[in-house]
């Protein structure tokens, strides 16, 4: 026997009452796997005559055993039951239990109800900008920019040069862990490093050695450094800066874009991509403006776990991004000061926000009962096997159909609410 009741929120408590034969045969599973591991002098491990086993086996380690051996089925029969949607790990807690009965019960926190506004024949509207002769001018130097060359100069260290040091830092005339490198290429201006340091390096020369006297932010990940004085001592290598090609025909060729072989046609190019882009950005942001009346015409209660959840979610794929770029996460919080705490914060409105978005699209397509056949599914297994170059029968093996399907759901409930906004 079960029953399902919300004590608050999303969080609810299944209670489960274990009796007759089954209650029996639990303890007796749970009588015979404990009996395997009793050593009693004179006889093989397990294999004692039962009423001395009996004597060395408590009733109560017996009925938590057997508890435990069917608690999982249990608690997964009363998800069925209650078509219930779990978002984090079930807690276990044994009220009572005796030999003709246990009562137990599964602390739950599920998927919250959404109750939905308007979703449909909302106004949407995109705004597309006509492009200026001044971001043309902006994406030629963008260019000219990756195509410069470094070269070594002669003169002092500017604003825009990039300077190869090696570096060392001391606090109270000790060094201090992580504050040391050789060989660096610094960008002057590019703010990567503690404010102040860059700037001391203006006017250096290659050859020079510079002591650079620099306070590290209060805010700092390193509790020893926090708000604390430094002097870095640096050796200056090398000063390179940028040589811009010229703006010319020559210039047009080498950047290999088809049908170029001009500056004007360069600039049209240019032009032609803008406009595109500037296309793409007014319906993205005409979509993001009419999911945002969506959501926030929504109602609904995020449990935090699903939050938490969804912040490690957005932690991992960071550190992930920063892993594939040569980072690792310490060394970024190094770099940048700022702790995993503050880390976490900055990304848990943006986990609030996805966690809502998708529970307001999954409440959509139930409202609107949208369906996902096995054909859209097969489909979608082999655009992902295509995409990333894989077998179609691996990619199943990495995800599950149910999970597909649910995605398709969203995306099906997503253009919904674009297909019949009014334009």
């Amino acid at each position: 026997m079960s029953t399902w009741n919300i004590i608050e929120k999303s969080k609810g408590e299944l209670k489960v009452t274990i009796e007759g034969q089954e209650w029996k045969d639990a303890q007796k599973k749970a009588f015979d796997k404990l009996a395997q591991n009793v050593e009693i002098p004179g006889f093989r491990k397990g294999h004692a005559p039962k009423n001395m086993i009996e004597k060395n086996i408590s009733s109560n380690n017996v009925m938590v055993e057997a508890i435990e051996s069917i608690a999982n089925q249990l608690l997964q029969d009363g998800i069925k039951e209650f078509d219930l949607w779990p978002v984090a790990r079930p807690e276990l807690a044994i009220d009572d239990m005796n030999e003709e009965k246990a009562d137990i019960r599964f602390i739950i926190v599920v998927k919250p109800e959404v109750t939905l506004g308007q979703y449909k024949e909302l106004p949407y509207s995109e705004e597309v900008s006509e492009v200026s002769d001044e971001e043309v001018n902006n994406e030629l130097t963008r260019l000219q920019e990756n195509y410069a060359d470094m070269i070594t100069k002669e003169g002092a260290v500017e604003n825009g040069d990039t300077a190869v040091i090696d570096f060392e830092g001391f606090k109270d005339g000790v060094a201090f862990e992580g504050g040391k490198a050789e060989g660096h290429h610094l960008v002057i201006g590019s703010g990567s490093f503690i404010p102040g340091f860059e700037e001391q390096l203006i006017g250096a020369v290659a050859g020079d050695d510079k002591d650079v006297n620099v306070t590290f932010p209060e805010n700092y990940q390193a509790e020893e450094l926090k708000g604390a004085p430094v002097t870095f001592k640096v050796k200056v290598h090398e000063v390179k800066s940028k040589q811009l090609p010229e703006l010319n025909d020559e210039f047009a060729k080498d950047v290999n874009a088809p049908n170029v072989e001009t500056l004007e046609d360069l600039k049209n190019l240019i032009k032609k991509d803008l406009g595109e882009n500037k296309k793409t950005q007014a319906e993205n942001n005409a979509m993001n403006d009419l999911i945002t009346k969506v959501v926030d015409g929504a109602t609904v209660d995020i449990p935090q776990e699903m939050i938490e959840d969804e912040t490690n979610q957005l932690v991992n794929d960071f550190a992930n991004r920063l892993q594939q770029q040569g980072f690792g996460l310490d060394q970024f919080m190094q770099m940048t000061g700022q702790t995993m705490e503050q880390i976490r914060e900055q990304m848990g409105k943006d986990a609030e926000n996805k966690v809502k978005l998708r529970l307001v699209l999954e409440a959509i397509a139930k409202a609107e009962k949208i369906e996902v056949n096995d054909d859209e599914v097969e489909t979608e297994f082999n655009g992902i096997a295509e995409q990333y170059k894989m077998e179609v029968s691996k990619v199943k093996e990495l995800i599950p159909s149910s999970s597909l399907a649910e995605d398709i759901r969203i995306r099906k409930a997503y253009d919904l609410i674009k297909d019949t906004a009014t334009k």
